[in-house]
């Protein structure tokens, strides 16, 4: 892997969330549910956090969650679907490979805009997060609807006792509006090391190695990791790129109101919490409820604490995204 220590720091300001929704499938599966898996429900306590998580069944692709989530932001906002000039879908499980989930979501919510898909897996939502406030900062759009959804059970191996029990499936969106000069990101940072990319891949299903029935008899088209390195990686990055954020922004950890990371895992949240001294009251997370649902985890959680009042204008937020690619990015957003 490249030594990548640093990314570049940027402002992106005059733009607000309006609403926010979110949306989980049904079906609650505890530990106790995959013991029949040969997987040991403590196990995955001591390791992953997760004390349950949520399946779509079999009629439910992404684009359901996405919509779903989609509807109670726009609900929560009080917005038709015909205010809304822009539709980015944050997903690496899409329901095709074309056309893009986007395109699905926009046709059932009988929105007349743009959209597409944006895949930097589970650093989805921030990326996409961006690049809807970049159109709205910018002018191109006044209404960007911004969703991370992913139906991560269709794509992890239930014979793989160690990845199957960190994921779940759920979606989440943000409605972006034009706001005041002070709103919007103080400071962010994206960032990309392709060296690590095996780390973190389903190595079949793409044009490098298109699907076959071997490849499937054997488990190719699932997603692979390599927990340890990824860990080490995280647990590096996010402390860094939060400090070279809130530097640039010079604000301090005791100005901010919430931390959100991407859920992947609970021994992660802990070791970065540990690190940068966050107090565990400002750690934000429901990786125990939910698991990793990769780009559907900010969102997620972000949604269960608005919707709780825990938010109000001038509230500061510190966000992080980070997984496959592998590919990372942090923000200082001002409510």
């Amino acid at each position: 892997m490249l030594n990548v220590t640093s990314a570049p720091l940027r402002q992106l300001g005059g733009v607000r969330i309006l609403a926010t929704g979110s949306y989980a499938p049904e079906q609650i599966v505890t530990n106790a549910d995959l013991a029949s898996l040969g997987c040991d429900p403590d196990w995955i306590v001591q390791r992953t956090g997760v004390h349950e998580r949520r399946r779509a069944p079999p009629e439910i692709a992404t684009s359901d969650l996405a919509v779903s989530a989609a509807q109670r932001c726009l609900a929560s906002a009080n917005c038709p679907p015909g205010d809304v000039d822009l539709v980015i879908v944050a997903t690496f499980t899409p329901d095709f490979p074309a056309p893009a989930t986007a395109c699905l979501v926009q046709d059932r919510l009988g929105i007349n805009a743009p959209a597409f898909d944006l895949n930097a897996a589970c650093a989805g939502f921030f990326y996409a997060l961006v690049t809807g406030m970049q159109f709205v900062s910018s002018g191109c759009a006044r209404r960007a609807l911004v969703i991370g959804a992913d139906t991560n059970t269709r794509v992890v191996d239930p014979r793989d006792p160690k990845i199957y029990p960190i994921f779940g499936d759920g979606a989440g969106a943000v409605l972006l509006a034009p706001g005041e000069p002070d709103q919007g990101f103080l400071a962010y940072t994206l960032g990309a090391d392709g060296s690590g990319v095996d780390l973190l891949r389903m190595p079949m299903g793409g044009t490098r190695e298109p699907p076959h029935v071997p490849g499937v008899e054997s488990g190719r088209h699932y997603l692979w990791m390599e927990g340890r390195p990824v860990f080490k990686w995280a647990v590096r990055i996010i402390p860094q790129s939060t400090r070279e954020v809130l530097a640039a922004a010079q604000v301090t950890l005791d100005q901010v109101r919430g931390v959100i990371l991407h859920q992947a895992n609970a021994r992660i949240i802990d070791a970065v919490a540990a690190e940068l001294e966050i107090p565990p009251q400002k750690v934000w997370r429901n990786i125990e409820r939910y698991g990793n649902t990769s780009a559907g985890s900010i969102p997620l959680v972000l949604d269960e604490h608005v919707r709780a009042g825990e938010l109000r204008r001038g509230d500061l937020l510190l966000i992080s995204g980070f997984g496959a690619g592998l590919a990372w990015g942090t923000g200082l957003l001002r409510w």
